[in-house]
């Protein structure tokens, strides 16, 4: 059995079918109060299956809100998030989320092996399966010597990529993702967006992703979701038609690569 058979698991679905569908989504805070604000006025689009979709867009322009309605987290004003053609009420079993800011995602007395652990046990995993599937997650982000370290022991990249094995764990069909990488340096950014593209690859797995980062949306992404001022709405959505692999030297120094990162500047910039 492969590595991504393992990890993944459950059936297949149709390549044409939308993982995830979002619909007139809004989110206003406060709602009836002198404090309300509308943080998302009305945000559509869809995900297909094994798709990597980036959410760019100003600051402030609600991305980080979205992305907690699309995930189950908060829920939205009006409008509707369907994930695997259910209607959103919760974070579902098949979707797991990483955050910007691993320091505070990862247990600091809790080994590496029992942070990853912490989902299985949660889901009742026995604990031999528990135990291999810890191993092929911390493979898969190239993190097989360090399961018995602890997360202080390590540095900021290696910490991510604990967060993102927690998050494969669970064997999930989507993995959202907010602004990742925004806490690591410049060559340590570049070695986890490497390693993220190799992930989907690898595993098939759908991923959205929301980054204030133009070029990272460009170098990533299949399609970029680019979102106005706050209250948000889909200003463009933006195929990446760039070839897989991509690589940071030569995708990004390539003409259509620079095409398309003035087009989303143009966009975001003037939103």
């Amino acid at each position: 059995m492969s590595q991504s058979e393992v990890i993944r698991g459950g059936p297949p679905r149709p390549a044409d079918e939308a993982m995830l569908s979002v619909r007139a989504l809004a989110k206003t805070y406060n709602a009836g109060q002198r404090t309300e604000r509308v943080a998302i006025a009305d945000v559509s689009f869809d995900v297909a299956v094994g798709e990597f979709v980036c959410v760019v867009g100003p600051s402030g322009c609600g991305k980080t809100t979205l992305l907690r309605c699309l995930s189950g987290l908060l829920s939205p004003t009006s409008g509707e998030v369907r994930f695997e053609g259910t209607p959103l009420q919760a974070v579902p079993d098949r979707l797991s989320v990483v955050f910007q800011d691993y320091s505070r995602s990862l247990f600091p007395w809790l080994s590496v092996n029992r942070n990853v652990a912490v989902p299985l046990k949660v889901a009742g995993v026995e604990k031999r399966q528990r135990e291999a599937r810890i191993r092929e997650v911390l493979q898969a982000v190239g993190l097989g010597d360090v399961g018995r370290s602890y997360p202080w022991q390590l540095s900021g990249g290696m910490q991510q990529r604990v967060a993102i094995a927690r998050a494969l764990a669970q064997k999930p069909d989507m993995l959202l993702m907010d602004e990742p990488f925004a806490s690591v340096d410049a060559q340590t950014r570049f070695d986890l967006e490497d390693l993220i593209l190799r992930v989907r690859r690898e595993l098939g797995i759908t991923v959205v992703l929301v980054t204030h980062d133009i070029d990272e949306a460009v170098y990533l992404a299949d399609r970029v979701v680019v979102l106005g001022r706050a209250p948000s709405r889909v200003k463009e959505i933006v195929d990446v038609p760039l070839e897989h692999p991509r690589t940071q030297l030569g995708t990004r120094s390539s003409d259509a690569f620079g095409r398309l990162r003035r087009h989303l500047m143009e966009l975001v910039t003037t939103a």
